[in-house]
């Protein structure tokens, strides 16, 4: 009997144990039951990316490994982007804008096509080289001039260039490349910078007389550097960019600014019928943050649009920031289809 008693004792000693001991882990488990934060919330989200940004894509793979985002990109001009989007009606899949020519963007914004998002990173980037409403943002500045082949130059006892009007000295008759402004953002904003700047009646005289030695009209902003790097053309007008440096360090080239610099923000949207808006905003905000701007930076050395990263160097060192010229960026984007008009009058078919 005794011994009954000693078990049932022990039994129940060893019952109030484990329940102790339960409670115990239901505590700790209370206790500790915090709200799991997920890093990386769109994983596996696709993002389709239209780029006219040389360089870009090497700084896609960091952007994925940080937010598990995956891009697929395509390159085009934002002038080629603008007509498809025109001819589907701003019906795309296409989620992200990347870089170009802000004219067309703010034809796509005036057109619907483009979805308002302002980041709070835009607080670390310049007023003018963003939409007022949230309609596109700016990634870089991007300065332009020219880039000569001092092979060619000196071959054919060529002047090197200073100013803008020198380029219409018929020296350089057939030895001067540029795009088509109408394909290549990087280019109209040459047009329409120096049409403002110059004023209308000596702007279209400076362009009309530049027409008379350019043989040829690139289909993208990046062809005249690529065509004078390889001794097609003794000029080329052009973006000044990292690549632009790039292209000086295997060829007998020179990036050179002349007395006045055309400029453009190179922009970055969202499409407003983008299936992946919440993905495509972390986008957005990873690469105007100054730690994107990095990244982005070493992958194709511009003059960012976040204050807080610095200038590449090679760019600091030959760019005067007081020739930039002032111009209405909105004027730019309005005045597109009647400036191209007169420009298609002027060097005919």
């Amino acid at each position: 009997m005794k011994n009954s008693k000693k078990l049932i004792s022990l039994l129940l000693v060893l019952l109030l144990a484990i329940t102790l001991v339960a409670c115990g882990d239901k505590e700790v488990v209370e206790d500790t039951n915090e709200e799991v934060v997920n890093e990386k919330p769109y994983e596996g989200t696709v993002l389709e990316v239209s780029v006219a940004y040389g360089g870009a894509d090497a700084s896609f793979e960091a952007f994925t490994q940080e937010t598990g985002i995956e891009i697929e990109w395509v390159s085009m001009s934002t002038g080629a982007k603008l007509s498809q989007l025109q001819a589907e009606d701003g019906k795309t899949t296409t989620d992200i804008w990347f870089g170009g020519g802000v004219d067309s963007y703010i034809n796509a914004r005036e057109a619907g096509y483009l979805h308002q998002y302002k980041s709070p990173e835009y607080a670390n980037i310049d007023d003018k080289y963003i939409d007022s409403e949230g309609y596109y943002g700016a990634l870089a500045i991007v300065p332009h001039g020219i880039i000569v082949n001092n092979d060619i130059i000196d071959e054919l006892g060529l002047d090197i260039p200073e100013t803008w009007e020198d380029l219409t000295d018929p020296q350089y008759k057939g030895e001067i490349i540029m795009a088509d402004p109408s394909i290549s953002g990087g280019q109209y904003a040459i047009h329409s910078g120096l049409l403002q700047h110059m004023g209308e009646e000596a702007g279209w005289a400076f362009w009309e007389a530049i027409d008379k030695n350019v043989d040829y009209y690139g289909q993208s902003g990046g062809e005249p550097g690529q065509k004078v790097s390889e001794g097609e053309f003794a000029i080329g007008l052009t973006a000044i960019t990292g690549g632009t440096f790039g292209l000086a360090e295997t060829s007998p080239v020179t990036p050179i600014f002349l007395d006045s610099v055309p400029w453009i923000p190179a922009p970055i949207a969202i499409f407003e019928n983008s299936q992946n808006k919440d993905a495509a905003k972390v986008f957005v905000d990873w690469y105007v943050s100054e730690h994107g701007q990095s990244i982005l930076k070493d992958a194709d050395a511009r003059i960012m649009a976040n204050r807080n990263v610095e200038a590449p160097a090679d760019l600091a060192a030959i760019l005067d920031i007081d020739k930039l010229i002032d111009f209405d960026l909105v004027k730019m984007g309005s005045d597109r289809e009647s400036t191209l008009a007169r420009w298609a009058e002027i060097i005919g078919e």
